[in-house]
């Protein structure tokens, strides 16, 4: 499983972050997200779809 976040569409709600910490990332300077690593750890699976269904910029995918 992969994740994905579209820069252009993330406006840093940091929601992702919350839900799924060990899987995202913020940036110092916005909040804007990003994931710690393209490919979702085991384990993590459940946490990183709950954050793709909390972002309300939908701008979080699964590959």
């Amino acid at each position: 499983m992969k994740v994905r976040v579209d820069g252009e569409r993330c406006q840093g709600h940091t929601l992702c972050a919350m839900i799924a910490p060990e899987s995202f990332e913020l940036d110092d300077v916005d909040g804007h997200s990003s994931p710690v690593n393209e490919e979702v750890a085991a384990g993590q699976e459940d946490k990183v779809r709950e954050a793709v269904h909390s972002c309300p910029e939908q701008a979080i995918s699964i590959v």
